[in-house]
């Protein structure tokens, strides 16, 4: 297997790393929580194993992330937090299982082995394209061709909702609902406000404009150029 290990305590990770590929599995190793994230966005790893007390980026912080980006490479958090609250904390985050150290390396082999044998689940994409627009789910970072483009969270949510469905009509309920988690008519403009400012910072000084109005049924966001 293919193993992502983020751990900044050198010793431990030396420990973990020289265990497993003698094992004959193949160990990248990141020594701080903003590494492992840009390691573990590929989601090239069939595990990876975390610290929670990391340097730059907490382990929560990183897994959360992946998670929110599509990211399903199974996780086993690694640390000495033994609470149950600790416990709950990095479930929720999107953790697979937890391990306390110290800890004997066959256990660990045992748990990732476990991990590694779960029937693998679709890769999802953690960047979006239509035409020249792109949008990183990790950096979250939008650019259409060399501009980068700043957007508001609520704004970006808009955006990634428009590209999972591009090329398709999207009504304003759908909006409401999967954007703004509304499951009734607030009776404003909200969403229109919304569209005309996200135009505005994508399709203003650029050729040519991707996001339509489709009259009486909603918006939809060009899959390509024509």
């Amino acid at each position: 297997m293919k193993i992502l290990v983020i751990e900044d305590d050198a010793d431990t990770a030396s420990f973990i790393t020289r265990g497993l590929t003698e094992q004959g599995h193949v160990v990248d190793r990141a020594e701080n929580g903003r590494d492992g994230l840009f390691h573990a966005a590929g989601g090239a790893y069939d595990v990876m194993i975390v610290d929670r007390m990391l340097p730059g980026l907490d382990g929560l912080g990183v897994v959360k992330t992946v998670r929110a980006a599509g990211v399903q490479t199974p996780v086993l958090f690694l640390t000495t937090m033994s609470g149950v609250g600790d416990r709950v904390d990095g479930f929720e985050a999107g953790g697979d299982d937890y391990l306390i150290k110290p800890f004997a390396f066959a256990e660990l082999l045992a748990r990732v082995s476990a991990l590694g044998r779960r029937p693998p689940l679709t890769q999802v994409e953690t960047v979006l394209h239509a035409a020249d627009l792109e949008m990183d789910l990790i950096s979250r970072k939008v650019r259409r061709g060399e501009q980068e483009i700043d957007l508001q969270p609520r704004e970006f949510r808009l955006l990634e909702y428009l590209l999972r469905n591009a090329g398709r009509v999207v009504t304003r309920t759908m909006l409401l609902e999967n954007v703004w988690e509304f499951h009734f008519d607030p009776r404003t403009n909200i969403v229109e406000t919304h569209v005309s400012r996200l135009r505005s910072k994508i399709d203003k000084g650029f050729t040519p404009e991707l996001i339509e109005t489709v009259r009486g049924s909603g918006y939809l966001l060009r899959a390509a150029t024509p």
